[in-house]
């Protein structure tokens, strides 16, 4: 996937004014946050399960090392093989490996954002691999050569209409606006795939270490099929995503469904503990785990260290005005949204993605939905920081910030510019009592009118209440 994070401000703009987007953006509105909002009610208990997982995702990260060599050790002992990955580039190559040892031509994947991150379908097409997507919003966007919006949807960008003419480009048949007709060829086309491949590459939501188990929870049988049918199952997923024991991942799943989806448990929780015993029905012969560090275990002990509590439900993007009216790729990355915002610099660097942790009004809605409590306007304001520090923001900004600091550290000189201010701003605004434009705050402006000062300034009322 392209890194198109420095034209954030550009793709916004399109975004804005693609008709077709913003409908599919008020699906996007209607719907996940509404079904969050009714499962929680169902729950009491919601806020209580929220700070234990965050308590026990706190002690898993202390101790990361401890619960990964566990993990390791016990994958072992099942039979199967883990591979530790620094960077993208290692990781694709492992992978590229195990399936030139198994003869693979062909591999299907299920939904897998960490395999986007490393670029491994790119990867692995240009060294005479080919992928198969089969999760349905992911088969969709490769048939049109699209990119996920969503981490958990990944074609929410798209409507009725763009399924049935990618459809009926690819597959050949009539078109038809019926979901389940779409859904009835989607699976047609894919069993072939699904038994034909030699190799399944699935993600991990979870890996418990004291069973050696992963873990992925799906609302569609794909995942089931990518990992039983092929001679290898191969599981690419990141450090963080181990937990100590099965208990504590039954914990998370009760917060990742209500918190992503709006249900009580999703459609599939499909453990996998290694390759086929003498005795299984079905599973793989081959079981690998390759495990992706990317700049995580640098997080550890940083100020961003909070971010790796993130289970990857997609609350924080779901209820994000900017995510809700320019949409995921406008992020011009893997991950959007407000957790996109915090985790993109520092894979990709601030240098590219410093617009990103920029894009957001602080409302504060992303926290206060997040499952593991995770302070996300506190981590992008450190972003802030850090490009500010580095010179990395615009002139004009810097400029703006130093002369605000001048006045502020002059308390009177202060007071006299505010005052001033407080009375230009009501003439500017006249009968109307909004100011329609405003020089040097057009992105404000534009979009918006700013209400006029009512008349005294902060400092001559508390003096007043003082009195």
């Amino acid at each position: 996937m392209q890194i198109e994070s420095p034209a954030f401000k550009e793709n916004a703009r399109i975004a804005l004014h693609d008709v077709d987007l913003q409908k599919a953006l008020g699906n996007l509105k209607a719907g996940f946050p509404t079904k969050r909002a009714a499962a929680i009610e169902r729950m009491p208990e919601f806020d209580s399960l929220r700070d234990e997982a965050m308590q026990l995702k706190n002690h898993i990260i202390e101790n990361l090392d401890l619960y990964l060599e566990q993990f390791e050790e016990n994958v072992t002992k099942q039979g199967g093989h883990v591979h530790w990955a620094r960077t993208s580039d290692d990781a694709c190559k492992t992978i590229l490996d195990i399936c030139r040892q198994v003869g693979a031509k062909t591999v299907t994947k299920g939904k897998s954002m960490v395999s986007e991150e490393v670029n491994l379908n790119e990867y692995l097409e240009a060294n005479g691999v080919t992928p198969v997507e089969t999760d349905l919003g992911e088969y969709i966007l490769q048939l049109r050569g699209d990119h996920p919006s969503h981490i958990i949807a990944p074609a929410i960008h798209l409507n009725l209409e763009d399924v049935t003419e990618a459809f009926h480009e690819h597959h050949g048949r009539p078109r038809s606006s019926d979901p389940a007709v779409l859904m009835q060829e989607a699976r047609e086309m894919l069993r072939e795939k699904f038994v034909a491949a030699d190799v399944g590459i699935t993600g991990a939501n979870f890996c418990v270490a004291e069973t050696g188990s992963t873990i992925i929870v799906t609302n569609e049988g794909n995942g089931d099929l990518t990992q039983t049918l092929p001679k290898t199952h191969i599981v690419i997923t990141s450090i963080e995503k181990v937990v100590p024991t099965l208990e504590d991942m039954t914990l998370f799943q009760r917060l990742l469904a209500r918190s992503a989806t709006g249900q009580e448990f999703t459609v599939y929780n499909t453990l996998s503990t290694g390759p086929r015993r003498a005795d299984d029905q079905d599973g793989p012969e081959n079981f690998h785990v390759v495990l992706v560090d990317n700049g995580r275990s640098e997080m550890v002990g940083s100020e961003f260290q909070d971010m790796l509590r993130c289970i990857r439900c997609s609350a924080c993007m779901n209820h994000c005005p900017v995510y809700g009216s320019v949409g995921g790729h406008s992020y011009g990355w893997v991950y959007p949204g407000p957790m996109g915002s915090v985790l993109t610099p520092k894979m990709i660097g601030i240098e590219k993605a410093g617009l990103l942790p920029n894009a957001s009004t602080f409302c504060g809605k992303c926290e206060s939905v997040c499952p593991v409590r995770i302070p996300l306007p506190q981590l992008m304001r450190h972003w802030r920081e850090d490009e500010f520090s580095k010179h990395l923001s615009p002139k004009a900004a810097r400029w703006g910030l130093g002369g605000w600091a001048f006045f502020a550290k002059r308390p009177s000189l202060y007071r006299l510019l505010s005052k001033g201010a407080n009375r230009a701003l009501r003439l500017m605004a006249g009968k109307k009592g909004r100011v329609t434009k405003l020089p040097l705050a057009g992105g404000w402006t534009d979009w918006r009118d700013m209400p006029a000062p009512s008349g005294k300034t902060f400092m001559e009322q508390y003096k007043q209440q003082q009195r």
